[in-house]
């Protein structure tokens, strides 16, 4: 059976032999198209398949290949289907079963889309509820007389006019807009952050600043989609900055603060900080209202930036992570100390953790010496350094004198108590006084 068979079958159920030709037609576009999108999809997979993935990067074509991959077939078969309408327009002036497969494939890909990127299903079928109609709309040539319909519903309140369309636009696309700035964002940083050669605090830096203006451009577009005037929008500025000198003064504080910090990189993440109330831990996370620092016991303390301008902390990281700490005890003052210093010394140097050996210079070699002379021995001052914090995974200073109290037992050497000295005068001696 061939085409002219075909057909004539079809022109035998009675339908219009010109309606049946231009319907065959457009089936037959559709087809080339979609075997067209299919081998172009096959072409693209493997292109991406074999690209080696230690190559790619996060500026790489292939990248973004590779992210968008699970579209490449509805997507470039809707970009087909296009080519085809236009054909079709332009041979049969007409082209309604093509933009009906135009839709059914847009409507896959704006459901894959969603389906991939929300995980929330209420969030997932409320979009798929407003994108995929209008998606539809667009595509099949129905959006401005749509248009026109909702916005001839409206009435008016003083000198603002609303309208059905205004109050669906606002909402739709500010949604798209507020949705695709987000991932824009959460893309932008992830880039940012994945970029080697730059320094940890400069790409926080960059990081805060490309948020701000993604924030801001997602409040201008959104503004000017909802049809505000920025004319008059500007008269209630006196008040917004009113308010935010009173109302939101801690909020904007903190902000530039933050803005501060990451400037001067006075901090940076990974740094040891203690604060001058006795808080002290590691920054996991710089943020433009607060910087989160972790302690030791599994904490997370959530600092206000302004603090860190307002008030003093040592950072004992920022600039060299060798620190240096000293232990304090004391000996009968029978002790040998001569042996006892170069027992000491022995101890400390053969910690993994200690700073020895001729790498070093001489005022970071661990050392020990008198510090003075209490009233039941010797007071003895041990000093060492070491390349971290003496705590958490570091507890250098327990080990040592753990260590200390073994080698003193092996070698008889005494850790006194406090002695007093009591005399019991006789009766005489009372009576005298």
């Amino acid at each position: 059976m061939n085409f002219n068979d075909i057909f004539t079958s079809i022109q035998s159920l009675g339908f219009d032999q010109e309606w049946v030709r231009e319907s065959l037609i457009e089936i037959a576009l559709i087809f080339g198209a979609l075997i067209t999108a299919w081998y172009v999809n096959r072409k693209l997979s493997q292109l991406v398949k074999n690209h080696p993935r230690e190559n790619i990067n996060h500026f790489d074509m292939f990248y973004f290949l590779n992210q968008f991959q699970p579209y490449f077939f509805v997507f470039v078969a809707f970009l087909f289907l296009g080519v085809s309408s236009g054909i079709s327009n332009a041979v049969l002036a007409d082209s309604l079963i093509i933009k009906i497969a135009q839709s059914l494939f847009v409507s896959i890909f704006v459901y894959k889309l969603l389906s991939n990127n929300i995980a929330n299903r209420i969030k997932r079928s409320g979009a798929a509820w407003i994108f995929i109609p209008l998606a539809i709309l667009i595509t099949m040539d129905w959006y401005n007389p749509v248009v026109n319909y909702l916005d001839a519903i409206s009435f008016e309140v003083g000198n603002i006019r609303i309208s059905a369309y205004g109050i669906t636009r606002a909402l739709i696309f500010g949604t798209l807009i507020f949705w695709m700035g987000r991932k824009t964002n959460d893309v932008g940083k992830r880039i940012i952050r994945n970029q080697d050669d730059i320094e940890i605090g400069t790409k926080e830096v960059i990081v805060k600043l490309f948020e701000v203006g993604i924030f801001i451009f997602i409040a201008v577009v959104i503004l000017q989609v909802i049809g505000i005037n920025f004319t008059t929008f500007a008269v209630f500025g006196g008040a917004l900055g009113v308010g935010i000198g009173f109302g939101l003064q801690s909020i904007a504080s903190n902000f530039i603060s933050g803005m501060i910090i990451l400037l001067d990189r006075s901090l940076t993440v990974g740094d040891y900080i203690e604060m001058d109330d006795g808080a002290q831990g590691i920054i996991r996370e710089l943020n433009m209202r607060s910087t989160t620092v972790e302690t030791f016991d599994g904490k997370d303390v959530m600092v206000p930036n302004e603090k860190f301008i307002t008030s003093s902390f040592t950072n004992w990281t920022h600039k060299n992570t060798k620190q240096r700490y000293s232990l304090n005890f004391q000996v009968s003052y029978q002790t040998d100390l001569h042996k006892l210093f170069a027992l000491l010394r022995e101890i400390t140097a053969a910690h993994p953790s200690v700073l020895s050996g001729p790498d070093y210079p001489i005022e970071e070699q661990p050392d020990a010496e008198i510090c003075g002379f209490g009233d039941s021995g010797v007071d003895i001052l041990v000093e060492y350094w070491i390349e971290a914090i003496d705590d958490g995974r570091h507890r250098v200073g327990g080990d040592l004198l753990l260590s200390y109290w073994d080698a003193f037992k092996a070698e008889g050497i005494e850790i006194p108590y406090p002695q007093r000295e009591v005399r019991v005068l006789d009766g005489k001696s009372l009576d005298k006084k």
